[in-house]
C-alpha cells in the first residue's frame, strides 16, 4: 500500500492495541504520536504498555518512544523532526508506517506539514507571567492564538501554568517572527479514530488509573523525584504526575489525588475528542470505527478500507 496509515483515538480507547495488531498482518511499524511517551522511565504513567506491541510471540517495531530524559521539555517542532526521520526510516525497509496516538496536535502537525521554528525562552515575558492562574494565562493564550490564527496550543496540552507559559512564549514568538518555510514533505495518510461512547471511556479510564496505582505509579514517580527530577518538573507534564507528585510531596492526601487525578482525565480524554471533531473541520477526514467491536473487526475494516477507499 502507499502512504501512511494514523490510527488515533481518546485515552482508554484501545488504539494502540490496534495499531500493533495492524501492523502484524501489513507489516507496519508504530509511531508513536504521544507528547509525554517519550521520556525515559515515565512508564505506568504515561501508559506505555510495551506489552501491547508484542503480537503473537512477535514484536512490533515501534518509534518516539524512550527518546529523552525526563526533566526535559520536549517540544513540537522537534517532534515533527524525529517524526520525519522515523518515517523515512520505515520507508527505507519498505514497511507501513502507522502514526498512533492521542496527541492531536502532533499528529495535525505532521498531516498539515505545520511551518514551525525553534523558539527561544523569554525571560522578560516568563517574569510577567510568573503567579497568574492557569485561568487567566488561557485568556491570554486564546487571545494571542485569535491574533495568529493559530490552531495550535489546545487546551488537551496546556494544563498547567508552566505549559501555558510556554505556549504564551511561542505564540507572542510567531506572532513577531515569520517563520522561514520548512522543508516538511506532504504525507499521504489515511486516518482512521477509535470512537468509545462516553460511559465505557469513563469506566476504563476510572479502572485503569486503579491499575496503574496498584501497579506502582507512586513507586515511579518517587524514583524519579529521587534521581534528582525536581517536583516543579515532574508537575510540569501534567495529569497523573502532576497529581501523584503532589500527593507524595504532601501537597494532597491519596483520596484527594486520586479523585482530583479521575476528573483530569475525564476532562483530557474529552478535550481529545473536542481537538479531534475540530481535526474534522479543519480538512482532516477521520474513518471512526467502533471500540467495542473486536480487534479482528477493526483490523479488516482497515485494510478493506485502505483496499478500496471508495467502499461504504
Amino acid at each position: 500500500m502507499n502512504g501512511m496509515i494514523v490510527i488515533l483515538g481518546p485515552t482508554a480507547s484501545g488504539k494502540t492495541t490496534l495499531a500493533a495488531a495492524l501492523a502484524a498482518e501489513i507489516g507496519g511499524e508504530i509511531i508513536s504520536a504521544d507528547s509525554r511517551q517519550v521520556y525515559r522511565r515515565m512508564d505506568i504513567g504515561t501508559g506505555k504498555d510495551l506489552d501491547d506491541y508484542v503480537v503473537e510471540g512477535k514484536t512490533i517495531l515501534y518509534h518516539l518512544i524512550d527518546i529523552c530524559e525526563p526533566g526535559s521539555k520536549y517540544n513540537l517542532f522537534r517532534y515533527q523532526e524525529d517524526f520525519l526521520r522515523a518515517y523515512q526510516q520505515v520507508i527505507a525497509r519498505q514497511h507501513v508506517p502507522i502514526l498512533c496516538g492521542g496527541t492531536g496536535l502532533y499528529i495535525e502537525a505532521v498531516l498539515k506539514g505545520y511551518n514551525l521554528s525553534p523558539v527561544p525562552q523569554n525571560q522578560e515575558l516568563r517574569t510577567k507571567l510568573e503567579g497568574k492562574t492557569l485561568d487567566e494565562l488561557t485568556v491570554i493564550l486564546r487571545d494571542l492564538k485569535d491574533l495568529n490564527g493559530s490552531h495550535m496550543h489546545n487546551e488537551t496540552d496546556v494544563d498547567t501554568a508552566q505549559r501555558a507559559i510556554r505556549a504564551i512564549e511561542i505564540e507572542e514568538y510567531n506572532r513577531t517572527h515569520p517563520t522561514e518555510r520548512r522543508n516538511f514533505p506532504e504525507i499521504h495518510a489515511t486516518v482512521f479514530g477509535v470512537d468509545i461512547e462516553r460511559e465505557e471511556r469513563r469506566r476504563k479510564i476510572t479502572a485503569r488509573l486503579r491499575q496503574r496505582l496498584e501497579q506502582g505509579m507512586i513507586e515511579e514517580v518517587r524514583q524519579l523525584l529521587d534521581s534528582g527530577i525536581s517536583a516543579e518538573d515532574l508537575i510540569y507534564y501534567g495529569l497523573e504526575y502532576k497529581y501523584v507528585t503532589e500527593y507524595v510531596i504532601g501537597r494532597i492526601s491519596y483520596e484527594e489525588m486520586f479523585r482530583q487525578l479521575e476528573i483530569a482525565i475525564h476532562q483530557f480524554a474529552k478535550r481529545q475528542m473536542t481537538w479531534f471533531r475540530g481535526m474534522e473541520k479543519r480538512g482532516v477526514a477521520i474513518q471512526w470505527i467502533n471500540a467495542m467491536w473486536p480487534t479482528a473487526q477493526k483490523v479488516s475494516f482497515i485494510k478493506s478500507k485502505i483496499q478500496n477507499p471508495n467502499s461504504q
